[in-house]
């Protein structure tokens, strides 16, 4: 549909500020509390708070680089847009649901649309007991941290830590230990996506930890449970030729 109300958003970064003006005044943006689609102007980063910022508005989101690497973003164009976006291909991402358990008690609740990660507070090691679906996989992971990505999030942090791209329609997790130095020969496990992952940390108080879920972070934790939210999808568009799909894809061959 080529009548679709656009708002338009964009990061702090000068060129994302003026591409924002160009494009209001080309096409009258509205409102993001009531538009059809809202266009993100900047980098990853960026893309990833706007896609947190409107998660309950629940419609598509097209992004247009104006940051660094952009890899979740279209190439900006100012003239056509309107029909780039009606002809844009949708991608669903169900995003991480972290409960982490600080030591000083109570708990936090927060969404990970790339990954929950676990790291060291410390100059000492964190020791994390892994268990997946209530049952001990590692009863003792030496290491600077532990992530659990997406898939949409396996090309991010997941990739420099060497765990795997995975493919959108894999219907799998990236389990992916962070400078593991014991034990020494295991490189992470892929799991479905329905299993709940349980990380509880070790000599908490010796070896502190903390949990980040995307940008939100919890520092000193004891526990924390992730699983898929399947019941949330966030919607994103790209361009036919530059899909989701093909991008994560082409990483697999990226020298």
């Amino acid at each position: 549909m080529s009548d679709q109300t656009l708002a338009f958003v964009a990061s702090n970064a000068p060129e994302a500020t003026q591409a924002r003006q160009e494009l209001d005044d080309k096409y009258g943006g509205t409102p993001p509390e009531e538009a059809d689609v809202i266009v993100a102007l900047g980098g990853d980063g960026f893309m990833l708070q706007t896609m947190h910022r409107y998660l309950n508005r629940q419609v598509p989101i097209y992004g247009m680089n104006q940051g660094t690497i952009g890899f979740l973003m279209n190439e900006y164009e100012a003239d056509g847009l309107t029909e780039r976006v009606a002809k844009a291909e949708q991608a669903v991402l169900h995003p991480l649901r972290m409960t982490a358990l600080p030591i000083s008690g109570g708990e936090y609740h927060a969404l990970a649309i790339n990954e929950v990660s676990l790291l060291r507070q410390s100059r000492q090691a964190a020791k994390i007991r892994i268990s997946i679906d209530g049952r001990v996989r590692v009863p003792e992971l030496i290491c600077d941290g532990v992530l659990l990505a997406t898939p949409a999030g396996s090309t991010a942090y997941n990739l420099s830590a060497h765990g795997p791209i995975l493919p959108l329609n894999a219907g799998v997790l990236a389990l992916t230990p962070i400078s593991a130095f014991r034990p020494r020969r295991w490189r992470g496990a892929l799991l479905p996506r329905e299993a709940e992952v349980k990380l509880e940390i070790l000599q908490q108080e010796k070896r502190p930890v903390s949990a980040t879920a995307d940008a939100f972070e919890v520092r000193n934790v004891s526990e924390v449970l992730i699983r898929e939210a399947r019941d949330i999808g966030i919607k994103v568009l790209f361009d036919p030729e530059h899909n989701l799909e093909e991008r994560i894809l082409n990483e697999q061959f990226t020298p």
